[in-house]
C-alpha cells in the first residue's frame, strides 16, 4: 500500500504543488475512464470533474499573477497566518470561485479553458443528482450525454496536464 500524498502548499512550493496537482488530475482521469467502462457513469462524472478541478488549480498555481489582480485581498489561515486571497484561491479551487478563474485563466491558455470549465460544473450537477428527462435537476437527459461529456473532459484534462509541466 502506498503512503497517502500530503498536497504540497502553493505558497510554501509552488512546483511542489502544481506537480501535486498534475498527479492528481491523471489519477482522476484515470479512475474516469475505468468507472465508464465499468458504466458507472454519475462516478466517473464525479472524477472528471475532480481531475478537471485539479488541472485547474496547477493552472491557477502557475498564474498567480492573473489570480493577484482580480481577488485582492488576505485570507486568514487556521493557524492565523495571513495569506493572499490569490493563493488561498489556487490552493483549495473552491467551487464558487472555478468559472472566475477560468475566465481569467482562458486568455492566457486559450478559451477551451472555460468550455471545459463548463462541462466540468455539469458533470459535477450530474454527480449528485444524475440525468433528467425534463432537465430540471441536471443538464444532462440521460447517461449517455454524460458519458460523451466524461470522454471529452478527460482528453482535455490530458491535453492541458502538458501546461503544467
Amino acid at each position: 500500500m502506498r503512503p497517502a500524498v500530503e498536497l504540497v502548499k502553493p505558497w510554501v512550493s509552488l512546483e511542489g504543488y502544481v506537480r501535486t496537482r498534475s498527479a492528481e488530475a491523471r489519477c482522476e482521469a484515470e479512475l474516469a475512464r475505468r468507472f465508464l467502462e465499468e458504466g458507472l457513469v454519475r462516478n466517473a462524472a464525479g472524477k472528471a470533474w475532480q481531475a478537471w478541478k485539479a488541472v485547474l488549480a496547477g493552472l491557477a498555481a502557475k498564474s498567480l499573477d492573473l489570480l493577484e489582480g482580480a481577488f485582492p485581498g488576505v485570507r486568514r489561515t487556521r493557524d492565523g497566518r495571513a495569506l493572499k486571497e490569490a493563493y488561498w484561491i489556487a490552493a483549495l479551487m473552491p467551487t464558487t470561485r472555478v468559472r472566475s478563474v477560468a475566465q481569467l485563466l482562458a486568455g492566457r491558455y486559450g478559451e477551451e479553458v472555460l468550455y471545459y470549465t463548463l462541462i466540468a460544473l455539469d458533470l459535477h450537477e450530474l454527480q449528485y443528482n444524475g440525468p433528467d428527462r425534463e432537465g430540471i435537476f441536471s443538464r444532462y437527459r440521460t447517461e449517455e450525454e454524460a458519458r460523451r461529456d466524461v470522454e471529452r473532459l478527460v482528453a482535455a484534462v490530458e491535453k492541458y496536464l502538458s501546461a503544467l509541466q
